[in-house]
């Protein structure tokens, strides 16, 4: 039987703000980070889930507290959903990381599916421990609908690996904070993309209309 998972990925925090690279930094949700959970709640709160994980960072982790209080769940952490490790990088903003690591950063933009950012973990890591983990939840919910709170690292991962997208390309998926994501698995290896980067229940928000089915 089908596996539903709503995969949403965590709430605005100051790094967000600021546009720094967060990675296995533990930085908090803002206030707008929690309100912006709060909606994505709401939404869903007519929703039956039987089950809810997240990311064990903080700013996964609270959102996913907040998106199951209405269900009366409690939240499954799972390490292998974190964020990319972004080492060296982790703290600094774009411009920061040109500016100090000039040829590694152009590597890693270029190909970072195969190329190591200093001090942290190559893309295909990240993808083989998160689909790694999703695959083990799928197995384990067959028939059920799941929530699963992560970052937008992980999440353009799984849904590249599930679609079959070539890893170097994953930045061209746009990802907001508490961006709604659906896929429908009839079996593991057959995932289907149901719904992707949808923020309607954010003041401006903009994606495709949520639909139950």
């Amino acid at each position: 039987m089908s596996c539903r998972v709503y995969l949403v990925r965590h709430g605005e925090t100051v790094w967000n703000a600021n546009m720094r690279f967060q990675g296995h930094a533990d930085i908090a949700l803002t206030q707008l980070g929690r309100e912006q959970a709060e909606s994505l709640g709401k939404r869903l709160s007519g929703k039956t889930f039987h089950a809810v994980y997240s990311s064990d960072l903080i700013r996964a982790y609270e959102t996913a507290v907040i998106l199951a209080e209405p269900h009366g769940l409690q939240v499954h952490k799972r390490p292998n959903l974190r964020e990319i490790n972004f080492g060296k990088w982790e703290g600094l903003t774009y411009k920061e990381i040109i500016d100090q690591f000039g040829e590694s950063a152009r590597k890693w933009w270029d190909n970072p599916s195969i190329t190591r950012i200093p001090g942290g973990e190559k893309l295909t890591e990240v993808a083989e421990r998160c689909y790694r983990a999703l695959k083990l939840i799928v197995e384990e919910h067959q028939g059920q609908e799941l929530l699963l709170v992560a970052h937008g690292g992980t999440i353009r991962c799984l849904v590249s690996s599930v679609l079959g997208i070539d890893l170097n390309q994953y930045w061209r998926l746009r990802l907001d904070n508490t961006a709604l994501n659906i896929i429908e698995f009839p079996e593991w290896g057959k995932g289907i993309l149901v719904l992707y980067n949808d923020t309607n229940h954010l003041v401006g928000g903009s994606g495709d209309t949520f639909s139950d089915r």
